[in-house]
């Protein structure tokens, strides 16, 4: 992968590594991840920030270790 240097206000980055420490992530990480929950959620103004930062999290966790989805149903078989 190529990088690319930017400058980002120091609050940011301060901000960002805070949050990579507790979400077990690389500062360059963090704000990736921030990156592509903005983007998504421009591209999805209906949904909660939150979902969407669920949903790639979600896309990210390996597959052996991911919970089958089992429907709830009212009816009984």
């Amino acid at each position: 992968m190529t990088t690319v240097s930017i400058r980002i206000d120091e609050t940011l980055v301060n901000a960002a590594r805070s949050a990579a420490k507790s979400e077990f992530r690389t500062l360059q990480g963090q704000i990736e991840f921030w990156a592509k929950v903005g983007r998504a959620a421009l591209d999805n103004p209906d949904l909660p920030a939150s979902f969407i930062a669920e949903s790639l999290m979600s896309m990210n966790e390996p597959a052996d270790e991911a919970t089958p989805f089992v429907p709830r149903s009212g009816t009984s078989a």
